[in-house]
């Protein structure tokens, strides 16, 4: 307010000097009049100016006071709802915390009650779990002694059971015996019925080869090949001695004496039982276990060596049943080969008998038409005969004559029912 006075009071006295600036000019004594009368509105006006500020600045002083006054009694008031609010606070403060301190006795108590009966209930398992665990230990003690008894004595019979099978191994011609046994058997497993024969003497000698397998040839006397059992039992078992001991030197000679082993007997079976075309041009060396195969083939070029110059061929119980079923795979293919000859044969006899087949259907076509021409007259002369009995029942007075060449009076003489001579 003071400002707009301030203000206006500048731009009258700028307008009082100007207009004092222009009368000097040309003016008279007419502007000097208007001059002192503005002069005098201008003093009024300024007066009133400070009139109404002073009003204004007691106005504004008594506001002051009354707010001053407003803010002090709301601060009291404040802090009497401050002190009455934390008096309250601290109230339930200590209530709260008696209430906690008597929830944590409370709980205290019933904790160690708790603790209490668990410990009794716990007590009471441990002693009873207890119990029952050293009788079932005990019990458990008492079966493994009686397990390990009777273990001890399975050990005792294998024990003895041992040294009854070193000694059938010991003798060399029980040992041929079970290698030929166990051959019999895959034999058996694999071959058809009568396609091997044992026992048999197949050079000009005395010499008797174990297996001889005939072979799947379309042939009166088909060959055979010579399978032979072999166990060299000492140097096999040399070998693997030196091997559990570790002893390298005594391994190589042991492996040796395995090689050198076999390829004797590999001469020996092909200058006794190889001999065309009474057998194949090959043999089989038969060895009665995979161990006692599997170091013949960790021999370097053993097998292969005896095959190609002795022309034996060294087998397991791996690979003897392979062969065997090639050998088996044969006779199913002649077996195939027979019955396809018969097969043939009846698709012959069955062609021969479709030609006439083809004959009697041709007659059979004949005698269809013919009879189908007869039935197709007759169903003409039928429908003649029913459109006339339909003008008869016409509501007519007149006498109607049947027309003779509508009449049915069969097939003319002298000729068949389909019309022919």
């Amino acid at each position: 307010m003071l400002v707009v006075v301030a203000l206006g009071a500048l731009a009258v006295g700028a307008l009082l000097a100007w207009l004092l600036a222009g009368g000097r000019k040309g003016q008279g004594g007419a502007d000097t009049d208007l001059l002192a009368r503005l002069y005098v509105l201008v003093e009024q006006e300024t007066a009133a100016a400070r009139t109404e500020a002073a009003h204004q600045r007691t106005h504004l002083s008594e506001l002051e006071r009354v707010m001053t006054g407003r803010i002090e009694q709301v601060r009291t008031e404040l802090a009497e709802r401050l002190a009455g609010m934390a008096g309250s606070m601290g109230r339930e403060q200590a209530e709260v915390r008696a209430a906690q301190a008597e929830a944590l006795r409370e709980m205290a108590e019933t904790s160690a009650r708790q603790l209490s009966a668990i410990r009794v209930a716990v007590t009471d398992q441990l002693h009873e779990a207890v119990e029952r665990q050293m009788q079932t230990s005990f019990q458990r003690v008492l079966e493994q002694f009686s397990a390990m008894q009777k273990a001890m004595g399975e050990v005792r019979a294998m024990t003895a059971q041992i040294s009854d099978l070193k000694r059938l191994f010991g003798n060399v011609k029980t040992r041929g015996g079970w290698g030929e046994a166990q051959l019999k058997a895959i034999l058996d497993d694999v071959l058809p019925e009568g396609s091997y024969e044992s026992n048999v003497r197949l050079g000009p000698g005395n010499d008797v080869v174990e297996f001889a397998i005939r072979m799947p040839v379309r042939s009166s006397t088909p060959p055979v090949l010579p399978v032979d059992s072999k166990f060299p039992t000492e140097a096999y078992e040399r070998l693997l001695n030196a091997v559990d001991e570790g002893d390298a030197v005594g391994e190589k000679a042991a492996r040796k004496s395995l090689e050198s082993t076999l390829r004797m007997e590999a001469r020996k079976i092909a200058t006794k039982y190889i001999h065309p075309p009474r057998t194949v041009e090959f043999a089989v060396l038969y060895l009665p276990t995979d161990g006692l195969y599997a170091e013949a083939a960790r021999i370097p070029g053993l097998i292969d060596e005896v095959g190609r110059t002795c022309r034996v061929m060294i087998m397991g119980p791996a690979l003897m049943p392979a062969l065997l079923r090639t050998v088996h795979l044969g006779y199913v293919t002649l077996a195939l080969e027979d019955r396809t000859e018969t097969i043939a044969r009846l698709l012959g006899a069955t062609r021969q008998e479709m030609i006439r087949m083809d004959g009697v259907l041709e007659k059979l076509a004949r005698n269809a038409q013919a009879m189908s021409t007869s039935i197709e007259e007759a169903r003409r002369r039928t429908r003649v005969v029913s459109r006339r009995l339909r003008e008869l029942d016409a509501p007519e007075t007149e006498d109607v004559a049947l027309n003779p060449e509508m009449e049915f009076t069969g097939p003319e003489p002298g000729k068949t029912a389909s019309g022919q001579l």
